[in-house]
């Protein structure tokens, strides 16, 4: 599949600003758009077809953005669709759920071609890899687990890791039910939020650091924390890795490829 296969939802009240990304994916040789003034626009459609990309603005006529990214997670065909946040907004109330339900990018107005380009390329590479299931012997050996409280997040990177050809996968709601898990079962990566309930990512962290069979298990922590001071705390504890929502599925990869089997 090439980036002229794909297929977009386009979700954009505003007539002009739907002509500009048009414009921006005709320079991909993106042409099979369905264009959507509204939300419920986009769910009707999709519930007939499943595109391989939604792009959405998030304050639209009936709904926002993040009610449409809700709506394609709870349901089983749109679960691993992809999709992009176009939109100015920055308050948290809004832009966390889209972050938790795994978009893959959110771009700000106006944007360039260069960073619709790399959110485009990754979807590709999301969707190559789905579709060819990869199933390298390494890959399948990787026991890994989960940590977040939301489930969303949990089944976005369950998604992921199972396109890479992960097949041990193991899901924790919290840091307190992760390590009696880690301290019962032998992992090659953990996967963990930072803002949690009970124990958080950090506080996992240091349980994982101090254990007497896995201390150096590499940890992967994800985050949309801002609070630079908050972020040191978590460096100096010793993560193998910190990165921050949203994700792009490349991105993912390389991070695990490198934690994992030091292939930078």
């Amino acid at each position: 599949m090439n980036l002229s296969n794909l297929l977009v939802v386009l979700v954009e009240p505003s007539n002009l600003q739907r002509s500009i990304i048009r414009k921006h994916l005709a320079s991909f040789e993106i042409t099979e758009v369905e264009e959507c003034a509204c939300g419920q626009q986009a769910i009707d459609f999709m519930c007939n077809e499943v595109p391989d990309i939604v792009i959405s603005s998030m304050h639209l006529p009936d709904m926002t953005g993040t009610d449409i990214v809700s709506n394609m997670r709870s349901d089983e065909r749109l679960s691993e669709t992809t999709f992009l946040l176009i939109s100015s907004e920055t308050h948290y109330r809004f832009l966390e759920p889209v972050r938790q339900a795994g978009a893959i990018g959110i771009l700000p107005k106006p944007f360039t071609a260069k960073e619709l380009g790399r959110v485009l390329h990754s979807t590709l590479d999301y969707i190559g890899d789905h579709e060819t299931e990869v199933t390298d012997e390494e890959f399948e050996n990787l026991s890994v687990l989960i940590v977040d409280d939301s489930k969303v997040s949990r089944t976005y990177f369950k998604n992921i890791l199972k396109n890479l050809g992960v097949k041990n996968l193991v899901e924790a709601e919290d840091g307190a039910q992760a390590y009696e898990i880690f301290q019962q079962q032998n992992f090659d990566l953990v996967v963990t939020d930072y803002n949690m309930p009970n124990v958080d990512g950090k506080e996992l962290l240091e349980l994982i650091r101090q254990d007497a069979q896995q201390p150096s298990v590499p940890v992967m922590m994800v985050t949309s924390e801002q609070n630079q001071a908050s972020l040191a705390a978590i460096e100096s504890s010793g993560v193998s890795a910190l990165v921050k929502k949203p994700l792009t599925y490349d991105v993912i990869k390389r991070i695990i490829i490198e934690l994992v089997f030091g292939d930078i």
